[in-house]
C-alpha cells in the first residue's frame, strides 16, 4: 500500500530533532522525499542516515532558517537532490522563557526571527515550485501559546501568534493555485525544547508540575502524536482542510 506521501518532496524545517525529527522519519515512512533543513548539521544528518536505514529517502542541508541566503541554499539543494517541493512543513523555532519586564530588544527581534521570518523566507522560497508543480501544502508549527498567554512568555506567545496568523493568510492567498497551508498547535510535548520550558517556567514560579499537566491536558504529549497531526495536514487526506489550526493538547485550550 502506497504511503500517505508518496511521490511528494518534502522539506521539514527543524527536522534533525525532537517533534522535527519524528515527523522526518514519519513522512519518509509515509513516502516522501524528506530533506531535512537544521540549524544543527550533526544532528540533521543522524537523522537522514537512520531515515535511510529504515528504507526511506532523506538528505540533509545545514541552514539558519532566519538567513535569507541559507534557507535559499537549502530550498535549492533539495529541488536539485529530489525535484520540485510539494510539502513544506515550517517546524524550525524555539523559545525565550523570561519576565516581560527583562526581556532585551535583542531577544524580542532574534525570537521572531527564529519563529516568524523563518516562516516567511521558507514559504517564499518554496512557493513557487510549489505553484510550478500545481500545488502543495504546507503545515506551520504555532502552538497553543498562540491563544493561551502564559506568564513569563509574552515574546514566545507573540511569536506564536503571527505563525497562527501567517497560516491562516497564506492559506487564503494561494487557496485557487492550489496551496494549502495549515497551523498545528502543540501542547506541552516531551522533546528537550518542551522539557527545558518546562523547567524554566517552574523556575519563574509558574506551576508546571506533572499535577499541574495532568489537570490542564491529562499528561504531556509525545513527538510522534504531533507528528501524526502534522502529517495529516500535509497529506492529500486534509485536501479541503486550509487555513485550520489543529490543537494537539488533549483539550488544554478547550477548557
Amino acid at each position: 500500500m502506497a504511503g500517505r506521501l508518496a511521490g511528494k518532496v518534502a522539506i521539514v524545517s527543524g527536522g534533525a530533532t525532537g517533534m522535527g525529527g519524528a515527523s522526518s522519519r514519519l513522512f519518509a515512512a509515509e513516502g516522501a522525499n524528506v530533506a531535512i533543513v537544521d540549524v544543527n548539521g550533526t544532528a540533521a544528518e543522524e537523522t537522514a542516515a537512520l531515515i535511510r536505514s529504515e528504507g526511506g529517502i532523506a538528505q540533509a542541508f545545514v541552514a539558519d532558517v532566519s538567513d535569507e541566503a541559507a534557507v535559499a541554499r537549502a530550498v535549492e539543494g533539495a529541488n536539485a537532490a529530489f525535484g520540485p517541493v510539494t510539502v513544506l512543513f515550517n517546524h524550525a523555532g524555539t523559545l525565550v522563557v523570561k519576565p516581560f519586564l527583562e526581556t532585551t530588544v535583542e531577544e524580542w527581534d532574534w525570537l521572531h526571527a527564529v519563529n516568524v521570518r523563518s516562516m516567511f523566507l521558507m514559504t517564499k522560497a518554496v512557493l513557487p515550485q510549489m505553484i510550478a508543480a500545481g500545488g502543495g501544502s504546507i503545515v506551520c508549527t504555532s502552538s497553543i501559546s498562540a491563544v493561551a498567554g502564559t506568564p513569563m512568555e509574552v515574546l514566545y506567545d507573540t511569536t506564536k501568534g503571527a505563525c497562527h496568523m501567517f497560516a491562516r493568510a497564506i492559506a487564503v492567498e494561494f487557496r485557487e493555485r492550489n496551496i494549502r497551508c495549515n497551523a498545528v498547535c502543540p501542547g506541552f510535548i516531551r522533546t528537550p525544547h518542551g522539557l527545558r520550558e518546562v523547567d524554566d517556567l517552574i523556575r519563574y514560579g509558574v506551576d508546571c508540575s506533572d499535577a499541574a499537566l495532568a489537570v490542564q491536558q491529562g499528561r504531556i504529549g509525545e513527538p510522534e502524536e504531533v507528528a501524526k497531526a502534522a502529517l495529516f495536514l500535509a497529506s492529500d487526506e486534509a485536501s479541503f482542510v486550509n487555513g485550520a489550526q489543529l490543537f494537539v493538547d488533549n483539550g488544554y485550550t478547550a477548557a
